[in-house]
């Protein structure tokens, strides 16, 4: 899923990781590195690339095989769960939010140094109303909005300037100090690389969890995923491109940095800790001039606002791929009906990260944290990308990570080991992430998690390989007593299982009597027979291969209850006749409530076969606690069946126009949630509720009814739904869950 519009070719995907990896961070780090482990930090930065690379390949292989937007979030979705993927995408949304505020607020202190030297403030000091908290903020929300509205114009508006303008600022810095170190003796160079490893490996180690963040930004080519053209040859390629194209500027640039950069007298550990933020710019100064600290300050300008524009763009694509799966507020989902981008996500992503801007001072905490849950989200990538290639991968070919499983192993170790090491030496950082966590659970548990799980029922019953990847294997149990109605149970046992995943097992109990008489056994084996038989001739007509089980059993309701248990059914699937009547439906109760799995209970009459439905009627009622399981039926039906859907909702005579509008706005909900583009809704008011949907399911194929659970003074089956399923035109299936 994405804006609809794949336009990013490779230059564009290219620039896309570009704009987020060679950022303000490394201008900011670089000198945070050297102070914790002197010259070894060209060493952290190399070892970091490395990670990267590992982590590349996983990515590249997820979003190849699912080349939609939204990244970890989206790869989470297919192979986790739904819970878990919504954990990871809102704090990854939340860490791309924190990014753009940082280069927001990084870009305004560059461009206010900038203001600070304007040849107009030659003859006095710049005014005091250049270092007012209140110019930074105005400069970072004008250069946040700016980048939105470009943003909303064009999918990939913005950043393409920024981008290439600090690469070849890049290019001239190196360039420079390539020129500046051939000039240097030999033992100078060398001299200024003593010690190697001033405070050991623990720097070492210090300066890579600090600096981790400088080389994230590739990943951001998956988050666009969506709108990549020809992904599965692009997306690899422009990873690869902007990884590379960032270690070959940060390495050159921090060996120049760390050799003709110092001036006599210091190391560059005097010079990082007197001046960590600044340090590059002075370094550059030393040996280019002014010239090269204001190309510094000019590039660090560039980076901030190319970084700022990829993180408000992945941002919003992760939004939006989480409003499309109900994950976040579906009204985030929407596109613009004429330029496809995802307006709404965009609005509350720059709303979300102007609130952070101006209600947090200071966000180096936050800054972390988005460290830290980028290492998480990086790991579980490397989690799902083994699990994926277990399960069988994706069914398009793609990208293949080499050596596998040692890439993803080792990769998923490291960024795991780096992401606790975060949170030893900078506790707040995981202080930030678990509050983040715990809010997002709230929210999703409290508002969003009914509409997210019914979307995923449905489109899990429509897409096998989703079952698949998830590492599932369901089981529908189908008892069949009635020859004649195995036709149908048949049917529907096949629209219930999922393709070339699940299993269907047809299970014939014989009545065990308490004694067998001479000549009773060959009756026995003749009616078992019967009933296998014409279970298997409509599971061949279907293209099933189902499982078939002959038992038998003096109670062949408890039977069916073991056997369910023992098999860890999934689904239970039986048959009823409608005509029947509700205390002789009392046995059904037991079983429903020994059994933990979906039960659907189909009454049809007898010949009645799936391929006859067209139109459905679902009446709506209640708390909505079949919700899942109605979505779980309509997905696996529509996959097989061109179908009209009605959802039913009757109201008292006595309601008022708002309390109709109200139920259409709820009904249509439900439609999109449960059929989109196959649902319609209706609202009869009406005194009768029974005799309003008992004349409205004769005009039906299928109707479709919740049971509810045995308790005291209720019953499973009531006489409304048995009426409804005797006066339905078709076929009538009740649903619940048992136990």
């Amino acid at each position: 899923m994405g804006t609809g519009q794949r336009n990013l070719g490779l230059i564009g995907a290219s620039r896309v990781g570009i704009g987020a990896i060679v950022g303000g961070g490394i201008f900011v780090l670089a000198g945070v590195a050297f102070s914790a482990a002197g010259p070894a930090a060209i060493g952290a930065f190399a070892l970091n690339g490395l990670i990267a690379t590992l982590t590349l390949l996983s990515f590249a292989e997820m979003a190849t095989a699912f080349p939609e937007s939204g990244g970890a979030y989206t790869f989470g979705k297919r192979v986790l769960s739904i819970r878990l993927a919504f954990a990871i995408g809102w704090i990854l949304w939340l860490a791309y939010i924190v990014g753009a505020v940082l280069y927001a607020l990084g870009f305004a202190s560059y461009a206010v140094l900038l203001l600070k030297t304007l040849p107009i403030w030659a003859a006095d000091a710049p005014p005091a109303w250049l270092s007012h908290r209140a110019l930074s903020l105005g400069l970072a929300t004008l250069a946040t909005c700016g980048y939105a509205f470009a943003l909303i114009r064009k999918s990939a508006g913005g950043g393409a300037v920024e981008t290439w303008g600090k690469v070849l600022v890049f290019i001239v810095l190196v360039i420079a100090g390539l020129v500046a170190l051939a000039r240097t003796p030999t033992q100078e160079v060398v001299a200024s690389l003593q010690p190697p490893l001033p405070s050991g490996v623990s720097g070492l180690l210090m300066a890579m969890g600090f600096t981790f963040i400088a080389v994230q930004g590739f990943d951001l080519i998956a988050t666009v995923g969506g709108e990549v053209k020809d992904p599965r040859r692009t997306i690899p390629r422009a990873m690869m491109i902007s990884l590379g194209v960032a270690m070959a500027v940060y390495l050159p640039l921090l060996f120049i940095v760390a050799t003709v950069g110092v001036p006599a007298g210091e190391s560059i550990e005097s010079l990082s800790r007197a001046h960590p933020e600044t340090m590059i710019a002075l370094a550059a100064k030393n040996y280019m001039g002014p010239t090269g600290y204001w190309l510094v300050v000019i590039s660090a300008i560039f980076a901030t606002l190319s970084a700022l524009h990829a993180c408000l763009m992945a941002a919003s694509r992760i939004a939006l791929a989480m409003a499309q799966d109900r994950t976040l507020p579906y009204q985030l989902g929407k596109l613009h009906p004429e330029r496809g981008t995802p307006t709404a996500s965009l609005y509350a992503t720059t709303g979300a990260a102007l609130v952070m801007l101006f209600a947090v001072p200071d966000v180096s905490s936050a800054g972390a944290a988005a460290s830290l849950i980028f290492l998480v989200s990086f790991a579980i990538a490397h989690v799902t990308a083994i699990l994926a290639r277990r399960r069988g991968g994706s069914s398009e070919p793609g990208f293949r990570t080499p050596l596998f499983p040692l890439v993803p192993v080792v990769g998923g170790l490291a960024c795991t080991a780096l992401a606790l090491f975060q949170v030893i030496v900078v506790p707040a950082a995981g202080i930030v992430t678990v509050a983040g966590l715990g809010v997002g659970a709230l929210l999703y548990f409290t508002q969003l998690s009914t509409r997210a799980e019914v979307v995923d029922a449905r489109i899990e019953a429509r897409d096998p390989d989703l079952v698949r990847l998830r590492g599932r294997n369901p089981l529908v149990l189908v008892p069949v007593v009635n020859p004649a109605n195995a036709p149908g149970l048949v049917g529907m046992a096949n629209a219930l299982v999922v393709p070339n995943v699940g299993r269907v097992l047809i299970l014939s109990v014989v009545d065990r009597p308490a004694e067998v008489k001479q000549g009773d056994q060959e009756a026995v084996a003749q009616a078992a027979s019967a009933v296998v038989g014409q279970a298997l001739s409509s599971s061949i007509a279907s293209g099933m291969m189902p499982e078939f089980l002959l038992t038998m059993a003096s109670d062949p309701l408890d039977e069916i209850g073991r056997v369910a248990a023992s098999h860890r059914c999934e689904s239970l699937l039986l048959g009823l006749n409608p005509r029947t009547t509700t205390e002789n439906l009392k046995p059904f109760e037991r079983l429903f409530s020994a059994v933990d799995c979906d039960v659907s209970v189909l009454a049809a009459p007898p010949g009645w076969r799936l391929d006859s439905v067209h139109s459905v009627l679902v009446p709506i009622g209640g708390r909505g606690e079949h919700d899942k399981l109605r979505a779980r039926l309509l997905g696996s039906l529509s996959r097989l069946l061109d179908l009209k859907i009605t959802f039913l909702r009757i109201l008292p005579t006595e309601a008022d126009s708002d309390d109709v509008t109200q139920a259409e706005r709820e009904l249509k909900y439900l439609a999109d949630d449960k059929a989109p583009g196959i649902g319609s809704c209706e609202v009869i008011l009406s005194d009768d509720v029974t005799t309003s949907i008992e004349e409205r399911a004769r005009d039906s194929d299928l109707l479709i009814l919740g049971l509810q659970r045995p308790a005291r003074r209720r019953r499973l089956f009531s006489s409304v739904s048995l009426r409804l399923a005797q006066a339905s035109g078709g076929a009538t299936i009740m649903i619940g869950r048992g136990g």
